[in-house]
């Protein structure tokens, strides 16, 4: 991609404050962006080829929004976390395998997407997130929904098409949590916990694709209180 366009670019952000360049093949985070530290609120770089986010990226302190989907990421840096502003982060079809600790600093974040990346264990240390309130996990390997979950935050955790076979007790204990998405995981009927049925704010819990049919949900204790705050819920939005 030529200076020229790229420059252009760079004049449209400085005016707007947002920074779109999707699908250009880049291989790296531009360094002209730095330019810009000052009055960037909204990166867009999906789609292109890129592998490492530079240390550099904590001095983007106006930023709200940071989206780097179908690139080739494999870690982040623990810079990230300076981003005090930064409400969204979408990094789905990457390469991670886990997260840094800086990704726990992000004190604003509201969405977290993480979907089609290579996670094999559900990515710790995000309970200090306060303001979580979407968390995307889904199209990866992970095999266990940890005790750690009761910590975090997020109204929705979804983590559809994993290789999940257990569920922690704890789950049922996330103060927020409403929305729990398990489709196409490897569960079967006595990895659902009761107590998230009895004593969760767990309003949709949805397990299609699983080992064993969805209407065998209806025999287990807690489903008739379950299905008092699934009918609630809906009438809430009807």
């Amino acid at each position: 991609m030529g200076n020229s366009a790229l420059k252009a670019h760079l004049e449209t952000s400085q005016k707007t404050g947002v920074f779109q360049l999707t699908g250009k093949g880049l291989t790296e985070f531009p360094e002209e962006l730095q330019k810009l530290t000052g009055n960037l609120r909204t990166v867009d770089l999906s789609g292109n080829k890129i592998e490492v986010l530079p240390d550099f990226i904590g001095g983007f302190q106006q930023l709200k929004s940071l989206t780097i989907n179908s690139n080739k990421l494999s870690s982040l840096p623990n810079e990230i976390g300076k981003l005090k502003k930064l409400e969204t982060l979408i990094l789905n079809g990457n390469q991670l395998k886990q997260l840094s600790a800086g990704v726990g600093q992000l004190k604003a974040l509201r969405t977290l997407s993480l979907s089609g990346n290579h996670f094999k264990e559900f990515p710790s240390g995000l309970g200090s997130l306060r303001h979580l309130d979407v968390l995307d996990l889904s199209k990866n390997k992970i095999q266990a929904v940890p005790a750690e979950v009761a910590e975090l935050q997020a109204i929705e955790i979804n983590l559809n098409q994993n290789q999940i076979s257990s569920l922690s007790p704890e789950v049922s204990r996330a103060p927020r949590l409403k929305v729990l998405r398990l489709e196409e995981n490897c569960l079967e009927l006595s990895s659902i916990p009761p107590s998230i049925l009895t004593d969760s704010q767990v309003s949709l819990l949805s397990v299609e694709g699983n080992l064993f049919e969805v209407k065998m949900l209806r025999d287990l204790e807690g489903y008739d209180k379950y299905m008092e705050r699934f009918t609630a819920t809906k009438k809430k939005f009807a």
